[in-house]
C-alpha cells in the first residue's frame, strides 16, 4: 500500500456555519478526487488543535464523516490521519474500519497512532495515561487489529486489551491497509516495522534522511526489508498568489504554522516537494491546505502542482 499524494483536511470551520460544513467537505474530497490525489485524510480528534484554531472550533467524527465522504466519492481512499487508539477499544475500530472498507467498496486504509492530545482526553473522560502507557496499549491494540483486519479470529490476554477469538465479518479485502504516523524513533517506528504498511512521517524537512535511515535500521531488526515500508511526508501548504507578502502571511499564522507551513503559488510550493521533500526519499506526500482547502479551486490547483511529481 502507498500513499502517492494525499490531501487532508484538518478544519471544518468554514463560511455558512454548520450547515454548510459537511458540503464544503465532499467538495474538498470530489475536488481532490478529479486533481491527482489518491487518498482523503481527515483528523480523528475531537477539538481543534492549537496550531490550527481554538479549541472550540468545529470538529467532525472522524469515521462518521468518512462513511459518508464514501458515498460522496468512487474512487479516491479513505483514511484517518491518524486515528487516536485510546479512543476507541481495538476490536471495534477493526470493525469500524472494515465496516469502512465495505461501505467504500475496498477503498478503507486504517491510520492510527497513540494518542497525544490531553486536553481531549481530560474534558471528554477518555484515560490518557503516561507516554509508556500510550505506546504499551497501541502495541496491545495492533496485536488485536491487525489479524482482525486479515480475517484471523485473533485471542489475546493482555494488560490493556483482551479478545478471545474474535470474529470480524463481512470484509471485502484480504487485508485492510495499516498507517502509522509521527515520527517516534524508538516506539513508532519500532511498531511500523513490525505491523504497518506505511508510515507517515511528521518532522522538520531537514531531519527527513536520517529518520528514514533509523526506519531502515528498526526493520532490520525485526528482519523486514525497509523497502516493503512505504514511506509520505506531511506538507501544511499555504497557497498564495505571486503578488502576496509571503513574510505577512507567516507573521499571522500560529507559531507552529509559523515554523513548519509551506507558503507560496501552488507551482512553489510544488517545487519545495521536488527539491526539498522527495529527494531525501520518502514515496509519497500528504497535503493539507488548513486555512484554504474550502476554497473553490484551491485543492485543484495544489493537485495539479503536485501530481506530477509523484505519478512517475
Amino acid at each position: 500500500m502507498k500513499i502517492s499524494l494525499g490531501y487532508q483536511i484538518p478544519s471544518f470551520t468554514y463560511p455558512g456555519g454548520p450547515e454548510a460544513i459537511f458540503g464544503t467537505v465532499v467538495a474538498q474530497a470530489r475536488a481532490a478526487e478529479s486533481s491527482g490525489f489518491d487518498t482523503v485524510l481527515l483528523m480523528d480528534h475531537f477539538y481543534q488543535l492549537d496550531a490550527h484554531g481554538a479549541a472550540d472550533e468545529p470538529m467532525l467524527e472522524c469515521y462518521t464523516a468518512l462513511g459518508a465522504l464514501a458515498t460522496a466519492t468512487s474512487s479516491i481512499r479513505l483514511s484517518s490521519l491518524v486515528t487516536g487508539n485510546t479512543y476507541r477499544n481495538p476490536a471495534l475500530l477493526a470493525k469500524t474500519v472494515t465496516t469502512l472498507d465495505v461501505v467504500s467498496d475496498g477503498r478503507a486504509i486504517l491510520g492510527v497512532g497513540a494518542g497525544w492530545f490531553q486536553l481531549e482526553h481530560d474534558d471528554l473522560g477518555f484515560e490518557f495515561g503516561t507516554f509508556s502507557d500510550r505506546f504499551a496499549r497501541l502495541e496491545e491494540a495492533l496485536q488485536i487489529i491487525v489479524p482482525m483486519l486479515a480475517g484471523e479470529r485473533p485471542t489475546f490476554d493482555g494488560t490493556w486489551y483482551r479478545v478471545r477469538e474474535a470474529i470480524n465479518e463481512p470484509r471485502l479485502a484480504e487485508r485492510i491497509p495499516v498507517m502509522l504516523g509521527g515520527s517516534g524513533e524508538k516506539k513508532t517506528f519500532r511498531l511500523a516495522a513490525r505491523f504497518a504498511d506505511h508510515l507517515n512521517i511528521l518532522c522538520p524537512v531537514g531531519d527527513i534522511t536520517r529518520k528514514l535511515g533509523v526506519l531502515a535500521q528498526r526493520c532490520e531488526e525485526v528482519g523486514r526489508d525497509p523497502r516493503t515500508l512505504t514511506t509520505s511526508f506531511l506538507i501544511s501548504a499555504v497557497p498564495v498568489d505571486g503578488r502576496t507578502d509571503v513574510a505577512e502571511v507567516r507573521a499571522g499564522l500560529t507559531p507552529y504554522m509559523q515554523e513548519f507551513a509551506v507558503i507560496g503559488t501552488p507551482e512553489q510550493i510544488a517545487e519545495h516537494a521536488a527539491e526539498k521533500v522527495l529527494p531525501q526519499g520518502v514515496s509519497g506526500l500528504v497535503v493539507n491546505l488548513p486555512f484554504s482547502g474550502h476554497e473553490p479551486g484551491s485543492v485543484e490547483a495544489v493537485g495539479k502542482a503536485l501530481a506530477p511529481l509523484v505519478s512517475a
